[in-house]
């Protein structure tokens, strides 16, 4: 008896508006929020969703984050019966074709993987979003429906719309149509890149839009318009919480900031039975209201304040030297920040070390990213 569903985490992009964040690890293995990678989000879910076979689909600089989700004991994934796998682009009949071509043939590169299985039904996710999500109620939603395809969407503004595919529904959440990034959206609910998909049919669809050379081969722009025109039954589920793409270095400080403002993304308060899990289980960062030189801030154990900390979320073993401000920054595992120095509206990179007197990013007009010693 196969299960009931498999989720596949695409976690292969190269992630180049990360810029130097990403020269050496994988975007999804990009630390956030004072003690956590990006992949603890989606697999966490997973976990707490109760789903217990998830594929790992990596591809650029994936050493590190193949090491790092390891078998899956960080998010309980690694019993008798679980398992978080790591899946790896393989060569193919091409010469030197190793990479995945697009998200469709990134999947379908692994149907033995899923037909080891046998699931009902598929979940398709991304490595790279920062949210907490119920997949057991957007699956419930799918099964009652009887569809062929479930699609998480979140209601954005139409002046954001044009930035996303959007999907057009009925009142029902029938879609009836799918525009990527179109410049008039005549609907606000944008695609969060999260599918279920009943197996059957998408192994189909999966196969054939193999075959066809001149696909992109990705769910956004072939898969779900050949569902569409074969009038499948897809469905729009809308999620209301939390969610965001980290994918460039801006929007990695929104979301960082964000921890310190917004209480749907609020990791250390909440419910025990939705806990994000991650490798670092000791390290319990804190939300400091007033205290001493430290204002409005996230500082993980391990750091060691001496200046002045406002409005930023401080990593593990992150030291802060007499004298020395930091305001609306984000400073990776390993920081140190010698005395004098001030940062304004910073990300600064693991184990970079800011020499004493310097100041960065002092107008503090745009997000400024420093990974590496040379300040």
């Amino acid at each position: 008896m196969g299960k009931e569903i498999v989720a596949m985490i695409l976690a292969g992009g190269r992630g180049t508006r990360l810029k130097e964040l990403t020269a050496k690890v994988a975007k999804p293995a990009v630390h956030f929020g004072g003690k956590y990678r990006i992949i603890d989000f989606p697999l966490s879910n997973c976990a707490n969703s109760g789903i217990d076979i998830v594929g790992v689909l990596t591809q650029y600089e994936s050493v590190l984050l193949g090491t790092y989700v390891g078998a899956g004991t960080k998010w309980g994934l690694d019993g008798a019966n679980s398992l978080a796998a790591i899946l790896p682009a393989r060569e193919r009949d091409e010469v030197g074709a190793t990479w995945y071509a697009g998200t469709a043939d990134a999947i379908y590169q692994n149907l033995d993987f899923l037909d080891r299985y046998d699931p009902e039904y598929v979940l398709i996710l991304s490595g790279d979003h920062i949210y907490k999500m119920e997949y057991d109620q957007m699956l419930e939603a799918h099964k009652q429906r009887g569809a062929d395809a479930t699609i998480a969407v979140l209601n954005v503004s139409l002046k954001e719309a044009s930035r996303f595919g959007i999907m057009n529904a009925h009142d029902d959440g029938t879609i009836y149509e799918f525009e990527e990034k179109p410049e008039h959206p005549k609907s606000t609910l944008a695609s969060m890149g999260i599918y279920i998909f009943t197996y059957k049919q998408l192994r189909k669809y999966l196969v054939a839009d193999a075959k066809d050379k001149d696909s992109k081969h990705d769910f956004g722009m072939n898969i779900i318009p050949a569902m569409l025109n074969d009038n499948k039954k897809l469905y729009a589920w809308e999620f209301d919480g939390y969610w965001k793409d980290v994918g460039t270095v801006d929007s990695l400080w929104e979301a960082n900031m964000d921890l310190l403002k917004d209480k749907d993304l609020d990791l250390y308060n909440i419910k025990k039975d939705w806990k994000i899990y991650t490798e670092d289980t000791l390290g319990k960062p804190q939300i400091i209201g007033e205290k001493a030189d430290v204002k409005n801030s996230l500082v993980t154990q391990g750091c060691m304040v001496n200046g002045t900390v406002e409005g930023s979320v401080l990593f593990n073993n992150v030291n802060v030297g007499e004298g020395a401000k930091v305001v609306d920054s984000v400073l990776m595992p390993g920081v140190l920040v010698e005395e004098g120095a001030e940062i304004y509206k910073a990300i600064i990179d693991e184990n970079v070390v800011v020499k004493a007197g310097t100041v960065i990013n002092s107008e503090a007009k745009e997000v400024e990213l420093v990974s590496d010693n040379s300040r």
